[in-house]
């Protein structure tokens, strides 16, 4: 008898994964609202957490001279660095997605063969449902359109995005990109997932890293090659963050204490934003950006997966937080639009107030993303695999 589908992971679930996924995606809406509200014209010198003297352009001559200077400066700091890096949340979910695939596939694998043909029914059912729901609504939403529906919607709806990058890699949906390389990274994972069974978490890991690094270079150096091909319309440039997760999920599954016990916490949150200091220094360097999507990947995760394991010990966040990120596809796939469309008109709000607006603006997005995504996981269970939800 074939083995059942569900759209629906009957596996338990990690509180601080979740949590690391709400927090990550809720980074991301707000980074593209904030990057649409501020008006990159008129303020072209703003502070970049990348340029090597980020401190000292926020601080200027006078932000150490007082306690009420410091407290100020330390501010501007956290405001620059959480509206500017949210796009660095994309290394934390290649992560945890490849961390997710492989502690799930090895528990799998370890009860018997793995059924390849049902794993990638499961994922078609788990991921393209959502996808052409989001593109309906992205019709029913006439004003927030960019460019036009034509024939490039077609192929968007078929994930292949990389076909004639330069035009359809970002068109109607920036944020989408992100499908087609995931689709990519799913279609190789059985090969990945074989080859990490085969030489163990060590040398496998050398290998991902070697061939992605590889990959970027030839990309990015030697064919100086269109760069949404580095962003991920070539799987391969974005493998070591995904090879990485991968590993790490592995040895979760195995020692879950020990790897917590570095991972969850103020450890792993001091340890990331050092990182993310001696990452400033370097970035923007032709040879270093070969490198930049892995460490600042790796810098990301430290921080929010540190913080997540501390919200993990408040029952309200953990339950709240974690639900966004239970649902986060569904965010993901539907916020762009808005927010693109929205930011440039609440430009007369100073900062308080667009604060504010942008926390009821999550919170809805949130509410609406986490609705459409439970719909269409119901819709699938019931029209097309005939059953109730699980």
């Amino acid at each position: 008898m074939a083995q059942k589908v569900s759209v629906v992971s009957t596996v338990q679930r990690l509180a601080w994964v979740d949590i690391a996924k709400g927090i990550g995606i809720l980074w991301v809406v707000f980074f593209h609202f904030v990057t649409n509200y501020i008006d990159t014209d008129s303020n072209p010198d703003l502070p970049s957490p990348t340029s090597g003297h980020f401190i000292q352009q926020v601080a200027g001559l006078h932000g150490w001279d007082s306690a009420i200077d410091a407290v100020q400066t330390l501010l501007r700091v956290l405001w620059f660095g959480v509206s500017e890096l949210g796009f660095h949340a994309v290394g934390l979910f290649i992560m945890l997605g490849g961390w997710s695939l492989a502690a799930t596939t090895w528990r799998r694998f370890e009860r018997g063969p793995v059924r390849w043909g049902n794993w990638y029914k499961q994922r078609f059912l788990r991921l393209y449902p959502m996808y052409w729901a989001a593109h309906l609504l992205l019709i029913l939403m006439p004003f927030t359109w960019l460019e036009p529906i034509d024939g490039r919607f077609l192929i968007s709806l078929t994930g292949l995005r990389w076909i004639n990058v330069e035009s359809n890699f970002v068109y109607g949906n920036a944020a989408w990109w992100y499908f087609a390389m995931l689709i990519q990274l799913y279609a190789v994972f059985p090969l990945l997932f074989l080859l990490l069974r085969r030489f163990g978490v060590g040398v496998f890991l050398i290998l991902s890293v070697g061939v992605g690094l590889a990959t970027r270079h030839l990309l990015l150096i030697e064919w100086q090659s269109n760069g949404l091909w580095l962003l991920g319309a070539n799987c391969l440039s974005r493998l070591p963050e995904f090879a990485l997760g991968m590993a790490l999920g592995v040895a979760h599954f195995k020692d879950s204490a020990r790897v917590e016990r570095w991972i969850l916490g103020p450890r792993a949150v001091l340890a990331g934003l050092v990182l993310y200091y001696f990452v400033s220094c370097v970035y923007g360097q032709a040879l270093s950006y070969v490198f930049a999507d892995l460490y600042t990947a790796v810098s990301c995760s430290l921080v929010v997966i540190g913080v997540s394991g501390l919200m993990q010990r408040s029952l309200f966040l953990s339950k709240w937080i974690g639900l966004v990120g239970t649902y986060s596809f569904g965010l993901y796939l539907t916020h762009q639009p808005l927010v693109t469309w929205l930011g440039p008109r609440v430009r007369g709000l100073g900062m308080w107030q667009f604060g504010l607006l942008s926390a009821g603006l999550l919170w809805s997005l949130s509410f609406f993303g986490i609705l459409l995504e439970r719909t269409v996981n119901g819709w699938t269970e019931r029209v097309l695999l005939g059953r109730k939800p699980v």
